[in-house]
């Protein structure tokens, strides 16, 4: 009998890594063997990590990879990656380096090279852009931010049961570190997005995304117009930034598993 694939689940910023728990539920009884690991400094419950916001502080996102690159290397095999916004760049890092054998990135955060930065996506991180210290602090998002950010396609209620539930700090380094990657030629969002070797690529988008608008999810997309290995696009285009953890999620994570099964994966 064949051991399970690992599926690593990575989170993106202002999530706790067990917001991905119904999702890793569903793919344990596919067969799958699910972990989410914590980014570098999260603690181990949303609590915890609100309450050491010090400790989730001026991690980049160079960090974040070779945290999780040192996590695949003691896996028995290459896991599949999946990845929410910020997790999504960096599965596609990973993917890229050939330390996964697929990735799916949902409303994934933009990568070195894409260029259109629409108004929505600057309000929704405005929070951490409005002082430059905090590039080197944790940031936390009020309600009323999250909403605009994660919840706009949702009912006031259901967003502030959200934000309550899985909502923790934010280092602000990888967004810095996301604004000025252009200008930068050895940026940490850089993404071998020409490697034909590399294993499948699923990228999603949401429609009424603010904070990773589709145009970004397309501009990502058309970087690896070079590469022969297969990337694919789905939109949902009913679903803010909050696809991976409200009411819908199961949607997501179905068609998730669909392309993986296409894959045969």
């Amino acid at each position: 009998m064949t051991n399970p694939t690992p599926v690593i689940f990575i989170h993106g910023l202002w999530l706790h890594a067990s917001s991905w728990d119904p999702w890793a539920d569903v793919f344990a009884g596919e067969g799958y063997q699910p972990l989410a690991p914590g980014w570098p400094g999260d603690s181990a419950t949303v609590a915890e990590s609100r309450e050491n916001p010090e400790s989730i502080a001026d991690h980049g996102v160079d960090d974040v990879v070779d945290h999780y690159a040192a996590i695949i290397a003691d896996l028995p095999a290459r896991p599949i990656l999946i990845g929410h916004s910020f997790g999504g760049m960096i599965a596609q890092k990973l993917l890229g380096q050939d330390l996964a054998v697929a990735a799916v990135a949902i409303d994934a955060a933009q990568i070195k090279g894409d260029l259109p930065l629409p108004l929505s996506a600057l309000r929704a991180t405005l929070p951490v852009f409005k002082n430059p210290a905090n590039k080197h602090k944790a940031v936390t998002l009020t309600s009323e931010q999250f909403r605009y950010a994660f919840g706009n396609a949702l009912s006031e209620e259901e967003s502030d049961a959200l934000y309550q539930r899985w909502t923790i700090p934010a280092p602000g380094r990888p967004l810095f570190e996301a604004a000025t990657a252009n200008f930068n030629p050895h940026a940490s969002t850089k993404v071998d997005t020409h490697n034909s070797s590399r294993g499948p690529l699923l990228l999603m988008s949401g429609g009424k995304d603010h904070t990773v608008p589709e145009s970004v999810v397309k501009a990502t997309a058309a970087q690896y117009r070079h590469s022969e290995a297969v990337t694919d696009l789905i939109d949902f285009p009913d679903r803010g930034h909050s696809l991976t953890i409200d009411s819908g999620w199961q949607a997501v994570a179905a068609a998730a598993l669909d392309w993986l099964r296409r894959q045969s994966l």
